[in-house]
């Protein structure tokens, strides 16, 4: 199946915490070199920006308010579609807050409504713009190039020895090497789809077991495997395949190179809107044939921060033997 490297544009997530930070630092940032070009002193600078603040900052609070609840609504539709609203909805309320301050402060008030809704729909039009080139260069289709590659190297090694430990329960176990080779149709047709979307945690820990079970039939005791999964929002959106790479990594950094191999803890509970992710495995740099895998780790957090932005985060440390990856994510539910 070959890769998709068609770009998808799509509306920012408005409920994103990041996202909202973003727009009031660009707007506010934008109202300052507009004071900038209008005035001819520092002094002067102040009174401009004061002036216009008046004006965007309602305009402003009151569009990231009606945003956030309308954003999963503006979600499910075509992308023009939702850019349409968006600055229609602007322009309502930058004319709603123009009528209100002119009732207030006539005849001082200083803006005319064409000139205060051109400001509002050009500050628009360049807000969204920028999401649109961020969320380019954040291309999925630039990151899945960057997965293909990273399983290219990884998806050889893991099919060979898979296959060995399937052909070896032919005779003995026919119904678990059927089983087996199910597990790895699922496996590998997730693997090689269009992974663009969230999907629910409990789909990804469902691969992620397909996959350690496959891993077990070749490995046997020496991979231990402990779900801590009582406490895990199973309808928690996340990314795909954002659990997987680092088993994989985890077997074949930390379990293989070990004699009498060890154990992977994977630990998932939400706390208030967050999920927490954590998953420890021993790891011995020494005999590390590699000497690790920074690549899946990457790819991983680029799609935390093209989905989630600033609201998630991933660390990793090494500590007594152990490797630990803790991923946060905001808990958005399907």
């Amino acid at each position: 199946m070959p890769l998709q490297n068609r770009f998808v544009a799509r509306l920012p997530d408005f409920r994103n915490l990041g996202v909202c930070l973003r727009i009031l630092l660009i707007v506010n940032l934008m109202a300052v070199i507009a004071a900038m070009l209008q005035s001819s002193s520092l002094l002067d600078i102040s009174s401009r920006l004061a002036e216009l603040s008046a004006f965007l900052q309602p305009v402003l609070l009151l569009s990231l308010i009606l945003l956030y609840p309308a954003s999963r609504v503006l979600s499910r539709m075509p992308y023009w579609l939702g850019i349409v609203i968006v600055v229609l909805m602007v322009l309502a309320l930058t004319w709603m807050v123009h009528v209100a301050a002119a009732h207030l402060f006539a005849p001082e008030y200083a803006f005319s409504l064409t000139r205060a809704l051109l400001i509002a729909g050009i500050m628009t039009g360049l807000v969204m713009y920028y999401f649109h080139l961020r969320q380019r260069a954040l291309s999925p289709a630039l990151i899945e190039a960057r997965l293909q590659a990273l399983q290219a190297r990884i998806r050889p090694h893991f099919l060979f020895n898979s296959i060995n430990a399937v052909l070896s329960l032919m005779r003995s176990q026919p119904r678990l090497a059927e089983t087996a080779l199910e597990d790895m149709a699922d496996l590998f047709r997730v693997l090689m789809a269009d992974n663009r979307d969230l999907v629910p945690l409990a789909q990804e820990i469902a691969l992620s077991r397909q996959y350690l079970a496959l891993e077990k039939l070749r490995l046997e005791d020496r991979l231990g495997i402990v779900w801590q999964i009582d406490n895990m929002p199973p309808d928690a959106l996340v990314p795909p395949l954002v659990l997987q790479p680092l088993l994989e990594n985890a077997v074949y950094h930390g379990i293989e190179p070990m004699p009498d191999g060890g154990e992977i803890t994977i630990n998932i509970h939400s706390n208030r809107d967050q999920v927490h992710m954590i998953l420890n495995n021993p790891y011995n740099p020494q005999r590390d044939r590699t000497s690790g895998n920074k690549m899946a780790l990457t790819n991983i957090q680029e799609r935390l921060t093209l989905h989630f932005d600033v609201e998630a985060s991933m660390t990793s440390r090494l500590e007594n033997g152990r490797y630990e990856v803790h991923i946060v994510i905001p808990y958005h539910r399907t």
